[in-house]
């Protein structure tokens, strides 16, 4: 394949992947704006229990991430029914993962939110926001599951659709929820917990309808029921490292949240704004190591190993470009994020020079996303991913902002350099391994129908 051949199947199945992926930070950026604009508290108590979400989220990407890996390179072989049986692995551990994160949030919000601060006023408004919001994490996994189905079988347009409309219909009941336009009455905090449980039931039924389209990949019921002895050992060893991964990476970034949440409300305000900034600008990253993983997958799939390897290699090149670019957008837009909502001085303080820390820290982002989410992933080698995480965050970044948050009384921006250590720090380690070229292996089996 030639390498502009190469390009344009990279950008068909990027750009969709990066329009989603912006759409859903956008979610988060017109809540920061629209409840910002109601009160501080009550952005900085949302920023707060989405967290709880974000886990689960973490949790369900590593589920969908080996549904891609397995599902991208069986797509590559042209074997549609281990596809669907990787896919009913996905979806029975993707729905328990739900029922839990349900549980928590919906009965016990008071207790999750201790978790992250110890002021009242933030606790009483998160409580608010879990109860109605915690409905809509039943029904996240399942659409997750289905939507990269249709990205892995060559339907990326049709999971941006879905993501557009969605995020649009959410960010409408937003403003009217939240601000009681068109009659409604003004809820607030309440108003966007409803706006995204509403969002999330028609996405789900979005996702379920197009599955049943001539030329979608439409799983049988069996699969959910019935194990396939093979695919599930294959599925499960590509699951639960990254399931590990996840957990340490989600739960090491959420505490880098609950230490700004021990430091005070102009420290959380801050970082919730800074937190949807770097989330818009990642999208180009997450993008990138999505469709390129797949692009990639599908060729070690297909046993054209030495042009997956090709595919790494520029893919692994792309990933500083975009850390450079994605840097360049932090620092021309910091200026503005001050007027996007209503904070303190200090808070805008604080804001700006979080936003100079992460310019530095999006380089380490997109490099490590793209290679260790992309690249690794496609060939299976998820163990890295958690050996490094072992390190550079839970032996270097957190223990650092520990000390400082709790006994030490560092500056909040001291801190929150200490919670941007990890991404950059894992540089060196990251394209090390990625030269051992581990992750050039084809997955695929040649008989699955032993259950």
């Amino acid at each position: 394949m030639q390498k502009n051949e190469y390009s344009k199947k990279l950008f068909r199945l990027a750009l969709p992947i990066a329009l989603q992926n912006l759409m859903l930070a956008l979610v988060a950026a017109c809540d920061a704006m629209m409840l910002g604009n109601l009160d501080q508290d009550s952005m900085a108590a949302v920023s707060l229990a989405s967290q709880i979400q974000f886990i689960q989220n973490m949790i369900i990407s590593s589920i969908v991430t080996a549904l891609s890996i397995l599902g991208a390179q069986y797509w590559g072989k042209g074997d549609k029914k281990s596809m669907s049986i990787v896919f009913g692995n996905a979806l029975r551990l993707s729905v328990f993962v739900s029922i839990v994160f349900f549980v928590g949030c919906v009965f016990f919000p008071r207790e999750l939110m201790h978790l992250f601060t110890n002021e009242e006023t933030l606790i009483t408004i998160g409580i608010h926001y879990l109860k109605i919001a915690g409905w809509s994490y039943l029904l996240t996994g399942v659409s997750q599951c289905y939507l990269m189905l249709m990205k892995i079988s060559e339907h990326p347009s049709t999971t941006a659709s879905i993501t557009v409309a969605t995020v649009l219909i959410n960010i409408l009941l937003n403003s009217i929820l939240i601000f009681g336009l068109c009659g409604c009455p003004k809820l607030g905090v309440k108003g966007a917990a409803y706006a995204t449980l509403i969002a999330r039931v028609i996405e789900l039924l979005l996702s379920l309808a197009f599955s049943f389209k001539k030329d979608y990949i439409r799983p049988k019921l069996i699969d959910f029921v019935k194990r396939n002895r093979l695919l599930t050992k294959d599925f499960n060893r590509c699951t639960w490292p990254l399931i590990g991964g996840c957990m340490f990476w989600s739960i090491g970034f959420t505490s880098y949240t609950a230490f700004m949440g021990h430091l005070g409300s102009d420290a959380v305000a801050a970082n919730s704004v800074a937190a949807v900034l770097r989330d818009l600008v990642c999208c180009m990253c997450n993008g990138v190591a999505s469709g390129g993983g797949i692009l990639v997958g599908n060729e070690l799939g297909a046993g054209n190993l030495k042009r997956g390897k090709e595919y790494g290699i520029r893919l692994a090149k792309l990933s500083f470009v975009i850390g450079f670019i994605s840097t360049g957008i932090m620092l021309i837009f910091a200026p503005f994020s001050l007027y996007f909502v209503k904070l303190t001085p200090e808070a805008k303080r604080l804001l700006i020079g979080m936003m100079i820390i992460m310019a530095v820290y999006m380089i380490g982002r997109s490099v490590n996303t793209v290679i260790i989410n992309g690249i690794f992933a496609a060939g299976g080698d998820t163990m890295y991913d958690m050996y490094s995480l072992a390190v550079c965050m839970w032996g270097i970044a957190i223990p650092l902002a520990a000390v400082g948050t709790f006994l030490l009384d560092w500056p909040v921006l001291v801190v929150y350099a200490c919670t941007c250590l990890d991404e950059v720090g894992k540089i060196p380690w990251v394209m090390l391994h990625f030269r051992k070229y581990k992750w050039v292996k084809n997955l695929t089996r040649e008989e699955c129908d032993g259950r």
